[in-house]
């Protein structure tokens, strides 16, 4: 059985499940040249996904995030499993910086004015490594019954 959340974890959960759980609600009613925008954005740094039509990519995506989203903020969802959704989410999103021309300034990694908004989604990157890296030092201490560790170097 995965452990439940720690009371630290809740915080990092609430902000950023929210802030993923809104941006799929608000794709959900996305018009047409925001759709377009957003698929065009994306097969650009995912050539595949030109074999969708930009409404359904968009909603897939819309659904993507409000699991993201909801798996942070449902709290019998074990941190280790959000944190794994949260770090695939993030990680094609930082493809997608990296990716995207223009989104970076020449030959460096530092955002150019337009790449800002995808940059700072290394933020959601580095909350999910940590809800894994958490999640699995709890596990280890989990099962060690050494009476605070003492005899096993935990």
């Amino acid at each position: 059985m995965l452990p439940l959340p720690e009371p630290r974890d809740f915080p990092p959960r609430i902000a950023t499940g929210a802030f993923i759980l809104n941006s799929g609600l608000s794709k959900l009613k996305a018009d047409e040249a925001t759709q377009q925008g957003l698929h065009g954005m994306a097969c650009t740094a995912y050539p595949f996904l030109e074999k969708l039509e930009p409404a359904r990519f968009t909603r897939l995506l819309a659904w993507s995030e409000i699991a993201v989203g909801s798996s942070l903020l449902i709290p019998f969802v074990p941190t280790r499993l959000a944190g794994l959704a949260l770090t695939g989410f993030s990680g094609g999103l930082i493809g997608l910086y990296l990716r995207v021309p223009g989104m970076r300034e020449d030959g460096s990694l530092r955002p150019s004015q337009n790449g800002v908004p995808l940059a700072k989604d290394t933020w959601m990157f580095g909350i999910g490594l940590g809800f894994l890296a958490a999640g699995t030092r709890r596990s280890v201490t989990s099962s060690c019954r050494c009476h605070r560790h003492r005899r096993c170097g935990h």
